[in-house]
Parts: C-alpha cells; structure tokens; sequence
C-alpha cells in the first residue's frame, strides 16, 4: 500500500490540497489580530509533552513543502478515497474561518461548527493531512498525519482549561453542551 518516498514536481502533486489550506493563513492571522485570545495554560504540560505539541504545529510547514514533490495516484481507488476525505477537511477549515470571523470579539465562538464540535479547526487539519495520505499513499504523510493528530488532541484539554479561565461559566456551559471532538459523545 504505501510506496516509498517519491519526489517529482508536478501539476497533480499533493500541493492541489495543501495550498488552500495555507493560502488562508493570513486570512487566519488577520482575524487573529483584531481578537483577544485566551491565555493557554501550558503549565500542565511536561516539557517532553510541550515539544511534543510544538512539533506537532511546526511539522505542517515540512508537510506542505514535501507535498509539491508528492504525487496523488490518480485513477486509483487511494486516490479517490482520499479526494473526498481532504475536500472535506477544506470545507470544514474554510466553515470554520467564517464562524470565528462572524464571533465578536471577547466571546467564545460556539456558532456554526461549533454547536457540535470545540475544535472544528483541528479536524479538519486532522482530515486534510489524511485525504492526502491516502491519495498519495505516503507513509511519510501518515508520520505527518499521526504526528500533528496526537499533538492536537493533547494540546486541545490545554487549550479549553485557557478558554476555561479566560471566558468563566460561558465556556463552561458551552462545553457541557458540545463535545470536544465531532460525533464522540461527552
């Protein structure tokens, strides 16, 4: 199934994918900008475990690079499993920009997207990096994806305790009524 590393430039690389999602950064960071954020209580993490979620941020910008040197296998059933899968995770990012853009500043977002899920930006990264797994057949991309997943589920608890601190009861309540991850029961 997966093949070893190949590196070709070319139109139809993993790069179709992942420069959508990048494109967007700034769009992230100017909204980011206007907003207050939350002060993320990092002090309940070892140092080993604080590495560990850094890496796990910081290795998407490899993960992007490699994925111009990446090519999908097209007309094969991987690569029509892991079109809709990355699809879905940019649908998903793309939603999720919009729902924290339209939140005023100083409240938490729990529109849209988050009515069913905390962290929405985080699955759709999670399902993004698996799309192109699978369409590339790429065990360098699964490391990449299992590696950024496990950093995101271990940095989310950090993250609400933040949001805990910084919005009071109205996070609380919000996290009474909505589960950390899409269709996982609290």
């Amino acid at each position: 199934m997966f093949n070893r590393p190949a590196f070709e430039i070319g139109l139809w690389n993993a790069w179709i994918f992942m420069l959508p999602h990048v494109a967007t950064f700034p769009i992230f960071f100017r909204l980011a900008k206007g907003k207050e954020s939350p002060d993320i209580q990092r002090a309940g993490l070892s140092k080993a475990m604080m590495s560990f979620c850094c890496l796990s941020k910081i290795i998407y910008f490899p993960a992007v690079v490699y994925s111009v040197f990446l090519p999908l296998k097209l007309k094969t059933v991987w690569f029509y499993t892991g079109l809709p899968i990355a699809l879905i995770g940019l649908a998903v990012y793309a939603i999720f920009l919009v729902n924290w853009a339209d939140t005023p500043p100083g409240k938490p977002v729990t529109r849209g997207l988050y009515r069913y899920t905390r962290h929405p930006m985080y699955i759709s990264t999670s399902l993004l990096l698996l799309g192109v797994t699978v369409a590339s057949t790429s065990w360098v991309f699964l490391l990449i994806t299992v590696i950024t997943t496990v950093g995101e589920v271990v940095f989310a608890g950090h993250e609400e305790q933040g949001c805990c601190k910084h919005y009071g009861d109205a996070y609380r309540e919000y996290m009474d009524r909505t589960s950390r991850w899409f269709g996982i029961p609290k």
